[in-house]
Parts: C-alpha cells; sequence; structure tokens
C-alpha cells in the first residue's frame, strides 16, 4: 500500500511530491525501497516516537548515524547538482525561492524599498490613471460648413473684404443667441451645443423691452472714447408682440424711443454732430435671436420688391421711418396723415404684416395658418405643422426673413473695412511717431512691410497649461514658426528691458467653438498665436527681432471701471505656496482687469471689479490654474487718502547729510481735474504751451502755475499734481532742475503709498514753495532728495485736514411697481441713496438708480431678490470716489468690536481696521514724517497735532 502510494505522488507537480517526500519521511518509510526501517508500532500515525524509553547508547547510535547520513547526503549534492535526485531532498517552505529577487528583477542599479505597512490610503489607486485636464469644449474636428475652409482662409489676403465686428451689450439682451442664429446658418449641423461667445470684434445690442441700461450706456461711451464704428440691433421685438402685447402704433413708439436714446448718448461723449444712427440710413436692425428674425428697412423693402416685383427697394426703405404715412388713393407717400386712422409707414408696411404673421402662428395653426403661409409662398409639411408653438414660430419666421442678409448689408456699409479704418485706428492706440516708414506702413495695413501685431486677449489651453495670444496683425504677416519680438507694456526705446525673443508656435483662425490651423496671416486680420505667452502680461506688442528697432508700444488697454474690491488669499497647505503663486500668475494673465499683489505684510491680494468677478477668478484658481485648496479671507475695499484744507503752515524736510532743504504745501484738486487726468482728457506729455492752455482756459489756473506743473503722480494718469510754485529770486532754478527728477520720484512714490494707511493718494496738488540745494552733485543725490521729497510730501499732506476716500457703486435696478419701496428699504440700510425712479416706456417695470458704498455692498444683490421675492435685477459698476465721513485721526473715538459705528466714526474705524490688516501701529506717527526742527516750528506756533509722536 505504501508503495502504491508513493508511486502515485512521484508522478505530480515537483511541488507536490517534495511535500508528499517530507510526509513519507517522518512516516518512516525509505521511498526507494520496501522494506520498513523502523517499526511501525512504536510511532504514533503522526510520527511521533511513542515505545518504550531508549538507552543513551542507542541514542548515540542512532545520532551518528543521521550524521553519516548527512555527510553522505552532502557529498552525494556536491559530486552532482544536476543529477535528477536532486528533486528528491527535503526542502522547507521558508527556504524555498518562488520568485527572483528585486535585483534579478530591477537590475544592481536601482533601488528598492520594501513597505510592510502600507500608508497609501483605499481610496487612491496605486496606478493612477492618466488624466488629461480639459476646462474648455472644443471641437476636435473642423465641422461642416455652407462655405469652404479654404475660402475663409485666402480671404484674409484681401483686407477690403473683411469687418472686424463686436457683438456687446447688456446682460441677457440675447447677444449668445444671436450669434447662434449666424452660426446655425453656416454650420448645418450645429443645433445650439455649447454657447461660446464670439465677441472679438462692433455691434451694439440693446433690447426693445428694457431698452438703454447701464451697461449698454457704458459701451456707448467706450466705442466713442476708442473712435469706432457704432451701429445699433434692437433684439426682442418678439416680447413687443407677444409679452408686451403693445399695438402696433404703440411698439413703434417703444423702437424710436430707444433710437433716440442711443442718439442722446453718442450726442452727450462725442463732438462729432454726423455720429448718429438711424434706421434710414441703415445702420439700426431689428431682430428676434429666439425665432430667427432679422432685418433692416432695406432688407424688409427687398421682401416687398421679391413679391410684387417692380419696386425699387433701395427708395421704398427711405419712406419706411419717421412720420411718413401712405395715401392708397393717391399711391404716394406723404408727411401728412390722410385719414384720423392711418398708420405710418413703419407700422403699416413693417409692423403689422410681423404681428400678423406671430399672431397666426400662435393663435390659429389648424384652419388658417396653412392658406396665409402658402399666400406667403412658404410651404410647410404635415409634420413641421405639428411642430410646438415656439419650434414652429421659429421655422416659419425663419423661411419668410431668410438669412440675415440685412445684418451683413449694414456691417458691410457702415463698419470700415482695416485698410480703410487703419489710419483712425493707428492714430488713437499706437504710441510711436507715424512718420516714418514703420508708420506708413500701418497706416496702410500692408502686408508685405514690417510686422507689426497688437495682442489684446489671453486664452488658456484647454489644460489650463499654456496660454494662446489673440491679436490683431496691423502690418506684414506672421508666419508660423516665426522668430519675433515681443514688446511688454513698460517697453520703451529707452529702457527696453521688458522685451523678449520668441518663437512663434501655430497660427489659428478662432472661431469660438473651434480653430482653423493656418501657416499666416496678413495684416488686416485676427489671429491667435502659440509660443509668445511667456512674457506677456495683459497686452503685448509683437514685432520682428531685427531691422525693426524704432518699433514703439500700442497703448494698453484703457478700462471703464477700476478694480476696487480686494481679498487675501493664501493655501491651506504652505508647501504649495509655488502653485498658488503660478495660479495667480496665470489668473492675472487671463482676466485683463485683475490685479495681484503683495502687501509689506506678506499677504498675498487679488483685486478686481466686483463678487460675481472674484467668483469667478477663484474657480479658475482653485480648479484651473493651481488645483489646491485656498483660504480666502473677507473681502474688502481700496480706500484713497485726500485732504480737504490747504495745509495749515508750510512744511519742510532736511536730507540726512543736511545739506538740501525742501519747503511744499499741499492742497485739493479742483472738481473733476482727477477725472480728467485719469481719462487722459489732459497729458503730461504736452508741450508747456498747450498744457498752460488747457489748465488756465478749463480751471483758471494762472498761466505761471499752469505752465509750472512737474509731474502726474502716482503715473503719469494719476490724480495728484505737483507743481513748481518757487520763484526765481529765491531759488536757484538750475539747481533746482538737476533734483527735479529726484523730487518727483519721491512724490509718486509718496502719493501711491499714502501716510494714514498706506492707501494710495488722490486729488490734491503739491506745490514746492521753497528748495535750498547742495551745489555738489555729490551732496544732492538721488539717495538723499528722493526719501526727503516723500516725507515732506507725507508732512504736508498731513497738515492739510487728511480724510478717506472710500469707492462708490452706480447701481440700476430693475422692479415691478410694487417692489419699488423694498428697494429703497435695502438701500437705505446699506448707506445707498436713490438718483432716479422712473418708470421704462412701453414696460410695466420700474428702474432705480442709485448710489452704493462698495463696502456695504457684499450681499446686496442676495438681500435685494429676498426682500423682493426674486423680482428685483440689479447690476452694480464702479461710478466715484467720496470722502468718507468723520476724523480718521481723531482719537477720542472709540472703536467697538463687533458693533456698527456710527456715520462719524467710520473714517476712524476704516484706518485702524486696515493698519491692522497691514501689520501697521494703530495710528500714524508724525516721528516718521516730521523732522526735529519740523516739530520745533510746530511747537513755535502752537499747532495742536492730533497724531502720536
Amino acid at each position: 500500500m505504501m508503495t502504491s502510494l508513493y508511486t502515485s505522488l512521484t508522478e505530480n507537480k515537483d511541488g507536490l511530491e517534495r511535500v508528499n517526500l517530507i510526509k513519507l519521511t517522518y512516516a518512516g518509510l525509505n521511498p526507494e525501497s520496501n522494506t520498513s526501517i523502523m517499526d511501525t508500532d512504536l510511532y504514533d500515525e503522526f510520527g511521533n516516537y511513542i515505545g518504550p524509553e531508549l538507552d543513551s547508547d542507542e541514542e548515540d547510535g542512532i545520532a551518528r548515524d543521521d550524521d553519516v547520513d548527512e555527510e553522505d547526503d552532502d557529498e552525494e549534492e556536491a559530486g552532482d547538482q544536476d543529477d535528477d535526485n536532486v528533486g528528491m531532498e527535503v526542502v522547507l517552505h521558508e527556504d524555498k525561492k518562488y520568485y527572483p529577487t528585486a535585483e534579478e528583477v530591477y537590475g544592481p542599479e536601482v533601488e528598492t524599498i520594501v513597505q510592510e505597512e502600507d500608508t497609501q490610503p483605499l481610496t487612491e489607486p496605486i496606478i493612477k490613471p492618466v488624466k488629461k485636464k480639459k476646462f474648455t469644449l472644443m471641437e476636435q474636428e473642423l465641422p461642416e460648413t455652407v462655405y469652404d475652409m479654404e475660402f475663409l482662409a485666402d480671404l484674409m489676403d484681401n483686407s477690403e473684404l473683411i469687418r472686424n465686428i463686436t457683438l456687446c451689450g447688456h446682460l441677457h439682451h440675447g447677444k449668445t443667441n444671436f450669434v447662434d442664429c449666424l452660426i446655425e446658418q453656416t454650420h448645418p449641423e450645429i443645433r445650439k451645443k455649447d454657447d461660446r461667445d464670439l465677441r472679438y470684434t462692433d455691434i451694439l445690442f440693446t433690447e426693445q423691452e428694457r431698452g438703454v441700461m447701464l451697461n449698454t450706456e457704458r459701451l456707448i461711451k467706450h466705442a466713442v472714447q476708442e473712435k469706432l464704428a457704432v451701429t445699433v440691433c434692437i433684439n426682442k421685438i418678439d416680447r413687443l408682440i407677444l409679452e408686451l402685447k403693445l399695438p402696433p402704433t404703440d411698439a413703434y413708439y417703444k423702437l424710436r424711443h430707444i433710437v433716440d436714446e442711443v442718439n442722446g448718448l453718442l450726442s452727450v461723449y462725442s463732438t462729432d454732430e454726423n455720429l448718429i444712427v438711424s434706421p434710414l440710413l441703415g445702420n439700426v436692425c431689428f431682430a428676434s435671436s429666439q425665432y430667427s428674425i432679422c432685418f433692416t428697412l432695406g432688407s424688409f423693402a427687398k421682401i416687398y420688391a421679391d413679391t410684387y416685383g417692380d419696386i425699387n427697394y433701395m427708395e421704398f426703405a427711405k419712406r419706411l421711418w419717421g412720420d411718413i404715412y401712405f395715401n392708397p388713393k393717391t399711391r404716394k407717400f406723404t408727411k401728412k396723415a390722410p385719414t384720423s386712422n392711418s398708420q405710418r409707414s413703419f407700422v403699416e408696411f413693417i409692423l403689422e404684416p410681423v404681428y400678423k404673421i406671430l399672431s397666426q402662428v400662435v393663435g390659429d395653426v389648424d384652419t388658417t395658418l396653412p392658406r396665409t403661409l402658402d399666400e406667403l409662398g412658404i410651404h410647410l409639411t404635415k409634420e413641421e405643422l405639428k411642430l410646438n408653438i415656439r419650434p414652429l414660430l421659429r421655422l416659419v419666421c425663419k423661411k419668410f426673413f431668410g438669412d440675415f442678409t440685412g445684418l451683413v448689408d449694414m456691417c458691410v456699409q457702415h463698419i470700415p473695412s482695416p485698410q480703410s479704418g487703419a489710419r483712425n485706428k493707428i492714430e488713437h492706440t499706437y504710441t510711436g511717431s507715424l512718420d516714418l516708414d514703420l508708420g506708413e506702413t500701418m497706416l496702410e495695413c500692408d502686408p508685405d512691410g514690417p510686422l507689426m501685431c497688437h495682442t489684446t486677449k489671453m486664452y488658456s489651453t484647454e489644460d489650463g497649461v499654456q496660454f494662446h495670444a489673440f491679436g490683431r496683425v496691423l502690418s506684414g504677416t506672421i508666419h508660423a514658426g516665426q522668430p519675433v519680438k515681443v514688446l511688454g507694456e513698460n517697453y520703451t526705446l529707452e529702457d527696453e528691458e521688458d522685451s523678449q525673443i520668441c518663437t512663434v508656435g501655430r497660427l489659428w483662425i478662432s472661431v469660438a467653438r473651434y480653430h482653423i490651423e493656418v501657416n499666416r496671416v496678413p495684416a488686416g486680420n485676427w489671429v491667435l498665436i502659440e509660443g509668445v505667452d511667456q512674457p506677456i502680461v495683459k497686452t503685448a506688442t509683437i514685432t520682428e527681432p531685427r531691422g525693426n528697432d524704432e518699433a514703439q508700444i500700442f497703448r494698453p488697454l484703457k478700462f471703464n471701471t477700476a478694480s476696487v474690491i480686494k481679498i487675501a488669499v493664501e493655501p491651506v497647505n504652505p508647501s504649495e505656496l509655488p502653485k498658488m503663486l503660478d495660479g495667480l500668475r496665470k489668473v492675472n494673465k487671463s482676466y485683463p482687469s485683475l490685479t495681484t499683489k503683495v502687501e509689506e505684510s506678506g499677504e498675498h491680494v487679488i483685486l478686481g471689479t466686483g463678487e460675481l468677478y472674484l467668483d469667478c477668478v477663484m474657480h479658475d484658481l482653485r480648479k484651473m490654474y493651481s488645483e489646491i485648496d485656498i483660504k480666502v479671507a473677507d473681502p474688502v475695499v481700496t480706500f484713497c487718502e485726500t485732504v480737504v484744507e490747504t495745509s495749515s503752515l508750510k512744511c519742510f524736510a532736511e536730507t540726512p547729510n543736511k545739506k538740501n532743504k525742501i519747503t511744499m504745501i499741499a492742497e485739493p484738486l479742483e472738481k473733476g481735474l482727477a477725472e480728467d487726468i485719469e481719462n487722459e482728457v489732459v497729458q503730461i506729455t504736452w508741450n508747456r504751451k498747450k498744457l498752460g492752455e488747457f489748465f488756465q482756459t478749463k480751471y483758471d489756473w494762472d498761466l505761471l502755475a499752469a505752465r509750472s506743473i512737474w509731474a502726474f503722480g502716482p503715473d503719469t494718469t494719476g490724480p495728484n499734481i505737483l507743481v513748481d510754485d518757487t520763484l526765481p529770486s529765491e531759488v536757484d532754478k538750475a539747481l533746482l532742475g538737476y533734483v527735479k527728477d529726484s523730487i518727483v520720484q519721491g512724490f509718486q512714490w509718496g502719493t501711491r503709498e499714502g501716510p494714514l494707511c498706506d492707501e494710495p493718494i488722490r486729488n490734491v496738488k503739491f506745490k514746492i514753495l521753497d528748495a535750498v540745494i547742495a551745489q555738489e552733485p555729490l551732496h544732492r543725490g538721488g539717495g538723499q532728495i528722493i526719501p526727503t521729497a516723500r516725507r515732506v510730501v507725507y508732512s504736508a499732506f498731513l497738515m492739510a485736514t487728511p480724510r478717506l476716500m472710500e469707492p462708490y457703486y452706480f447701481v440700476e435696478v430693475q422692479a415691478p411697481a410694487d417692489c419699488v419701496s423694498a428697494v429703497y428699504t435695502v438701500l437705505a440700510r446699506r448707506r445707498g441713496h436713490v438718483t432716479q425712479d422712473a418708470p421704462i416706456p412701453g414696460s410695466p417695470l420700474y428702474t432705480i438708480k442709485a448710489f452704493v458704498p462698495a463696502i456695504d455692498s457684499f450681499g446686496f444683490e442676495t438681500d435685494l431678490r429676498t426682500h423682493t421675492q426674486g423680482q428685483a435685477f440689479s447690476l452694480s459698476v464702479f461710478h466715484h470716489w467720496q470722502i468718507v465721513p468723520g476724523d480718521p485721526l481723531d482719537k477720542s473715538i472709540i472703536i467697538r468690536p463687533l458693533e456698527p459705528q456710527p456715520a462719524p466714526h467710520l473714517a476712524r474705524e476704516f484706518m485702524i481696521k486696515t493698519r491692522r490688516r497691514k501689520g501697521l501701529s494703530e495710528d500714524v506717527s508724525i516721528s516718521k514724517f516730521f523732522d526735529d526742527p519740523m516739530l520745533l516750528e510746530l511747537a513755535k506756533q502752537d499747532v495742536v497735532l492730533n497724531y502720536p509722536l
């Protein structure tokens, strides 16, 4: 029995064979013989000895026999390792080698570490999948269009056929839907997938129900300042019929009122009397993007010409607006109504047909609609007639009005081509001379001239790692793979530090949902550029690296708002600070009006235009650019420092070497002057004669003071002025001229960081009354003059009754009449005051215009909707700076924590809390800004100061 067991086991695998050999050996059997070497009765079934006790001699004998057997086994193994009997030996489990060593697998040069404890969380995979970040949805392949992509690319060489336009307007005025209508006419398979903006270029949108709104007005002002051609599209005209249910005559009055409003704003912001919009001129069109309606007077008149034949539609269109009536008896147009029931031509020939079509589709689909459509030449299938009202109405209007030819004709006729509009644009945006060869090629929009490209926007890639620069080629031709020189916003011919040589990667025609790759883009076109993003912060000028040394930059973008809301950010994990800094650099590129800076306390601050703006910034910073957890402090606002009186005495400061002395006073600027400087109505680069005439004429300055203006501060468009008010009989003008640049630097340094809470100074004029300057150049260097000039700016400022200024928002609220009182209540709780409350003509809504302090605006929109049950809608933009009530240096005011302060205490509260946040002492110390001789002078004149020493 034992033999047969052994034989069957040896036929199995090697591992099983060895295990059973171990068992047989323990059982006292010799596998190679059939003979028992021990009496089985002396051992139990597990091989344990159960027989009588053995003598010591017998044990020694057994032990010697075992030793001999082991020696024999060792000799046999050493003699023949390849023998088949090797598999017969007994190998313990822990000694068996199942797998190769790490050194055999990875090599001797690889360090391997064995962890006995699993420190990786169960939620994290051992081998992570490859993740590709994708934050924007783009078409992966070029979609099918009704035109050829190569045809579009070839059109770039003919600048006369190009029109660069912008679709802009107020929120919810239907810009995106309108663009979708245009896209559907060129992309047959696209049906409103991912909404994307195509606002790179000058059509103004306004909604007929609410008319000219806050943003519309600001866009008109900006377009006039940038000297752009303006055309108007009055959108959502379907709401006149389907929602407001206005009679056709009232609808005409409503549309005419909107056109008059736009012209009123154009006359306010522009001095050009010919800049008007009118349907008769062809620069006003009417649209309903939801129902695919778009027409001008000319395009609607052409529908009549196509229907009735012998009609001069251009002459007909000139009689379709204004107080013009059609006399059916004489079949002539007159300016006087033939009868009391006569309708204006616009109502009779345009509005009434539109009303009839919409009312037929909405009111009676089954009976009269098919017959009515047949009369109009519109044929629908039975399946199409069974559609719901909205898609059916859209289909009928699309077949009746056709393509948006009226819009295209309006753009072609009233918006200049890149070549014809080059002079106007270059003169307004280029900072260099236009008399050079480079200027002439840009004025001609010459594609064969030297390369000049102005980039205005940075668009991140799909993964958010890099950026593509979006700009307009104004001269020459940009090629893929071409080396270029990128000039930053601070580049000048004297200081070329802000420039870098880069190599252009790929080039695209940007079509929002997708990009068309090209190998070159000539002058007059917009282009998306790869590979030049690294040195660009906001805007840049791209030119050729050699042979174009006289090239200067284009003006940086100007915004009609200010970034006054700021938040402090820091990473939850301090070790991830480099990731956050990299993310801050990227959001700074992505958002044009965003500002990032580091305070002296070390906190990183982001400044934006409002709550929603900063919310978008933080989303991109957390999710897209840094991918870390970030803590955000409570939002605060920026302040400004100003004065309300003239300095009570002449303030002076001596240089550390006691060789120079500067005397100065401060006083408020005239009302409106700071805004003129910021809007560049007056520029410091003007010659002294022109500058003097401006101040003498508009602000009644004496000619000597007007021609003695040294600088604006804290920069060339800063709202402060430094004036040299010294007399040649008292001051050596030649020596003063040597230190002029140093004094200007000290003045700009001081106005950039005021003494109250390190915020910019605003609306202050500083006059230099006296100056003692050392004869030796060594004693009047910048290290002596600059900090002294800053100190005397501070002392003169503190002697002129300093005050804090806070930003104010202009708020526009639309609400039903029964919600107006609730709007007043919410505004009153936030120190707001209403400036206008009036109904919107032809609408059940009211418009409430008000001013609200920015620091009290946080949560205003949520509070407003809560009090009006969601019926009120508001928008707010920065409007002006206003003095905070109270004296910030009044030490008698006690600030109690967690309690709202009365109005006279606000200035003190704002100053103390701002200084605490910045790590400054709670009060202003005059020992930093007043020299000892100045303090003695103050003591002699018994001047009482509220400042601690």
